[in-house]
């Protein structure tokens, strides 16, 4: 500990996030060695003398960005821009995102535990939900929020991208919600197959999405490939909402404005803001409306993690017990 507001935790799930593909084949520029992991579900080992809410021994969610909790950007729910600490101050991710360390660990250091720690309810296992951190909200942003305003609206997700874990993330999420039709584009087999297991209709393109796919209030790129987002924003009724989390690195992606600005649509696109969406997805996981575990493609044990990161399809969980 370093401070009175500090807490000392002990990694016992990780989860691989959509990212971490990238990272680990080399496709964007984050050069090891560095701590790895962001996604993780934790037993607190020690705590500052100023920290009241959270004791040891107790379970908890650690979201993958550094937040105060105080700050302007934290106080309207914009903890990824914490202005009390480095921009993009995250867990895991070298030196992007400062030197915080990562989830792989045997202990990681919570700077603001009050404001970061989230406590895990009695009875749901640390390996289902330990994508809490980032990927459960990362997808809980696309349509929760929107469902909310319009229930019962049809949902479109283009899914893909480095892993695939979140739009189907995504898809659970609007089925938990009561969306009337949830509407989900890939070309990946697998990804579909799970996709129409948890309430979605598959929709498979082999080379090249269609240009559109009727109507919805509610869309989703998910893909990081430039022609399903185009596809989804085109999809977008007059006055709806496309919210992007594809990461679409080292080249430029080409937009439909005129499209977009005959309908007036709106384009959400940025990092999730992943503290105050924890809650939400540990509601509707206590409630039995939402089951992460059933997009997990593999499990693996702490000594084995090396191993199977060069391996895991969607979603890796590696558990410490």
């Amino acid at each position: 500990l370093e401070g009175p507001k500090q807490a000392i935790v002990r990694p016992v799930a990780v989860a691989t996030c959509d990212l971490d593909a990238a990272i680990i084949q080399g496709r964007v520029p984050f050069r090891g060695p560095f701590a790895f992991g962001h996604e993780f579900v934790a037993e607190v080992v020690e705590v500052g003398e100023e920290v009241k809410g959270i004791r040891p021994g107790q379970r908890v969610i650690v979201p993958f960005q550094i937040s105060c909790g105080e700050c302007r950007y934290c106080l309207r729910g914009q903890t990824g821009d914490c202005a009390n600490v480095k921009e993009l101050s995250s867990y895991g991710l070298g030196n992007l995102g400062g030197k915080w360390g990562g989830a792989l660990s045997e202990l990681v250091r919570v700077p603001f535990a009050e404001a970061m720690l989230v406590a895990l309810p009695p009875g749901i296992n640390p390996a289902s939900v330990a994508s809490a951190s980032d990927n459960l909200p990362d997808a809980w942003r696309t349509v929760g929020p929107y469902l909310e305003q319009q229930p019962e609206s049809p949902v479109l997700i283009a899914g893909g991208g480095m892993s695939g874990s979140i739009g189907l993330y995504a898809v659970g999420i609007a089925k938990a919600l009561g969306a009337s039709q949830i509407d989900y584009l890939d070309n990946d087999l697998g990804r579909l197959e799970l996709a129409k297991s948890l309430g979605a209709n598959p929709l498979e393109f082999k080379d090249t999405p269609p240009i559109r796919l009727g109507r919805y209030p509610i869309t989703v790129d998910a893909s990081a490939n430039p022609a399903s987002l185009a596809c989804a924003l085109r999809s977008t009724e007059p006055g709806g909402v496309c919210t992007s989390i594809g990461i679409y690195y080292g080249r430029e992606t080409p937009l439909p404005l005129l499209e977009m600005y005959t309908s007036g649509l709106t384009f959400k696109t940025g990092r999730a803001m992943a503290r105050p969406a924890i809650p939400k997805i540990l509601e509707l996981v206590q409630s039995g409306q939402l089951q992460p575990q059933q997009v997990t493609s593999e499990q693996a044990n702490w000594g084995d993690a090396a191993e199977a990161l060069l391996h895991y399809r969607t979603k890796l969980i590696i558990s410490r017990d």
